[in-house]
């Protein structure tokens, strides 16, 4: 898969959290993976390197039938090890110039931000892309960060040219909103382990991105 067509496979990704998951981790990918999920983002922060190791392997070949993106979650090691496509970067992270020159400039580097700073931070250090929120309130971050609101990823297209994906309580009901300001794409994690279909939900989610993106080209 070309660089191209992984930053492409951005506009819907999925952050695992395996134990919001009504289902197997697997079960719950395959399915939003079905319903138009084009990106897998491997994040489960409380295993063993080696269930990492072991996790990432299974989700590779699960996202390789579906010519899907998986990015790594800061771990480069198990990224370079199961030949995913990227890493996913946090503040407590190795630094980019570190990363890059482990994986090469074929890989996809994206950055958490969550505010103007960080995200503009992120573009001078030449990350392919960032996630961006929580834009609305979200039970992963409560307590620990207050919900920008879209009206900011506006003001963000206005200074960065790389890809942003919001992130942060974000379901159907939203998409157009976010992406009418100038998202390129948008994270979910609890508005499809939450769901009872995972993969209706997904795919009801991608129908809107779709539609929308056609809506703004009009």
């Amino acid at each position: 898969m070309t660089k191209k067509h992984s930053i492409h496979n951005l506009f819907f990704t999925f952050i695992t959290d395996r134990n919001l998951c009504k289902r197997s981790l697997f079960d719950t990918v395959v399915s939003v993976l079905k319903g138009g999920v084009k990106t897998v983002q491997m994040r489960e922060k409380d295993l063993t390197t080696d269930a990492l190791h072991s996790l990432a392997r299974e989700l590779r070949k699960i996202t390789l039938d579906f010519k899907a993106n998986l990015i790594i979650n800061d771990r480069v090691d198990i990224a370079l090890a199961v030949e995913a496509d990227g890493v996913h970067l946090g503040w407590q992270s190795l630094p980019y110039p570190v990363v890059r020159k482990l994986l090469g400039r074929e890989k996809l580097i994206g950055v958490s931000t969550h505010n103007s700073r960080e995200a503009l931070q992120a573009r001078d250090n030449q990350a392919d892309y960032i996630t961006f929120g929580p834009i609305f309130p979200t039970p992963s971050k409560a307590g620990l960060l207050e919900p920008t609101g879209p009206d900011i990823i506006k003001k963000l297209k206005s200074e960065i040219q790389i890809p942003i994906i919001a992130l942060g309580g974000i379901h159907e009901k939203d998409v157009e909103t976010v992406m009418t300001k100038g998202a390129d794409g948008i994270a979910v994690i609890s508005s499809i382990t939450l769901a009872g279909d995972p993969e209706d939900t997904a795919r009801r989610i991608c129908q809107k991105i779709e539609m929308t993106k056609k809506l703004i080209t009009l």
